[in-house]
């Protein structure tokens, strides 16, 4: 599946299971209506020695919804979105990038007249100037009538001892919140949540978030919200209590969209939020997403986990390299600018960076952003944490290999299929590759790893980015209408230019 991350278009996904890819507005309320009523048997007041005629008063019906879509903004993602840059989510995965080595080198109108134009007048019909006033000065009676049954009222309502008002027991302040509530977890958590400002030497940049990784000052985020920046530009975040930092990128790993920034001048007291365990969290699971929506930082949303393990494949839009995560699906808002921040289990622990989302296409009145409709993508604690660890390292990400060039062709049916040549022209699978090593050639389609079914090259990618290098997996392929399996111990690529 392809989505988008920080406000980037990215593309929708192949065919079952789900291939991941990356509101309405206010509707109008009717106002009320008032009626007066008569009462023939309560005798007429006096009339007042001076009574102004009141304007009538028709009352109207105006407003109107206005529906909102779309990384980036990696994820996301498309996860953005002071920044309204348009944005294109194509019905179909974006234009794969080049066959990738493993291991090698306005609203609508409706037909009536115009709001706020007057209402045309109907025919004239004769009326008798008699009823007219007979009319008017029933009203006149009724209403005096009424007023003065509301005075009376609300007098003997004012000297009552029974009154109705309930005053709270102390203040707001005084309420406490109970540990594992929502306004309990994010009281604790806000502190440790940045709002990012990326800003290039070139004009691009945008918002973002991210955390409070240890108390070095190291920030984890999304490398699609620092990318802009990464070569020269302007780094800063911000916390909740709005005290600014100058910042720096320590590294950045494009196909896992992690980066990882540090605080120039790191503050004392740093409070890393704690990482939870992203291969314990189960369907149903509450989850808590903090971010900077559309520039709107220290925002706070829920949601649970709606599925996991949803092969996500997540662009930019700068380049033609693509990110690739096995992700957490939630429903909690997420839109852009919450791209890079925390979803906390209800314990208050991360077991996800916020990164994509799907986006239903553009929408009308010149908008062309997309916004929440309940399909956000994680990257997973687990995966993100070892990432993180080694860009503090060496600067560099690692990636795990099997050394086969596979096809990125969302078309391929029932699997990931080993091209015939590899990058330039090479060998798709040199002998001593670990795919080599364990029988594989060009040709196989590769429909299971351990036991995850794979449909097509991402996915493939996707589930092999969770492991990390050494680690045994099981390949299950076909050749030639037989089905065989193979033991493949992964070998690795460093950084993301080979």
């Amino acid at each position: 599946m392809s989505t988008e991350n920080e406000g980037t278009a990215v593309p929708a996904a192949p065919s079952a299971p789900p291939v991941p890819v990356a509101a309405p507005g206010p509707a109008s309320d009717p106002t009320g209506t008032n009626a007066t009523g008569t009462h023939p048997a309560d005798p007429a007041p006096e009339p007042a020695p001076y009574a102004p005629a009141q304007p009538a008063h028709t009352p109207t019906t105006q407003g109107g919804a206005q529906g909102r879509t779309d990384e980036a903004q990696p994820g996301y993602m498309p996860v953005a979105q002071p920044h309204a840059a348009p944005q294109d989510s194509g019905a179909g995965w974006p234009p794969p990038p080049p066959s990738h080595p493993y291991g090698g080198g306005g609203h609508g109108g409706s037909g009536g007249p115009a709001w706020g134009a007057p209402v045309p007048p109907g025919p004239r019909r004769k009326r008798s100037g008699g009823l007219v006033a007979a009319v008017l000065a029933a009203a006149l009676v009724a209403g005096g009538v009424g007023g003065g049954i509301g005075y009376w009222a609300a007098e003997r309502n004012d000297n009552s001892v029974d009154s109705t008002t309930v005053s709270a027991s102390g203040t707001t302040k005084d309420f406490k919140r109970d540990a594992g509530t929502v306004a309990a977890v994010a009281a604790k958590a806000l502190p440790s949540v940045v709002t990012i400002e990326a800003q290039g030497g070139d004009g691009e940049g945008g918002t973002g978030t991210g955390f409070v990784y240890d108390e070095q000052g190291h920030i984890v985020t999304n490398n699609h919200v620092v990318a802009s920046a990464a070569d020269g530009g302007d780094l800063s975040v911000t916390f909740s209590n709005g005290k600014k930092y100058d910042a720096e990128v320590v590294g950045r790993a494009e196909g896992y969209d992690v980066a990882v920034l540090k605080l120039k001048s790191a503050p004392a007291g740093l409070a890393p939020l704690p990482l939870g365990d992203s291969e314990k969290v189960t369907v149903g699971d509450s989850t808590i997403a903090i971010g900077a929506p559309f520039g709107l930082s220290n925002t706070v949303t829920t949601g649970i986990i709606s599925a996991k393990n949803r092969p996500v494949a997540s662009g930019d839009g700068q380049n033609s390299k693509a990110s690739y995560m096995s992700a957490l699906q939630t429903d909690a808002s997420i839109n852009p600018g919450n791209s890079g921040g925390p979803l906390l289990d209800a314990s208050g622990a991360v077991i996800g960076i916020n990164s994509a989302i799907q986006s239903a296409g553009t929408g009308g009145f010149g908008q062309s952003q997309a916004g929440s409709i309940g399909l956000g993508f994680a990257i997973p604690v687990n995966q993100a944490k070892t990432v993180a660890k080694q860009l503090i390292k060496t600067g560099k990400p690692v990636y795990p290999v099997i050394g086969a060039t596979v096809s990125m062709d969302p078309k391929s049916d029932g699997g990931a299929v080993i091209a015939d040549r590899g990058t330039g022209g090479t060998e798709a699978v040199p002998s001593d590759s670990p795919a080599g090593r364990a029988g594989l050639k060009a040709g196989d389609v590769i429909t299971k790893l351990d036991d995850r079914v794979i449909d097509s090259g991402p996915t493939l990618i996707s589930e092999i980015w969770t492991h990390t290098p050494g680690d045994k997996v099981t390949l299950t392929y076909e050749r030639e209408g037989k089905t065989s399996t193979a033991e493949v111990t992964l070998g690795q690529r460093e950084g993301d230019d080979s």
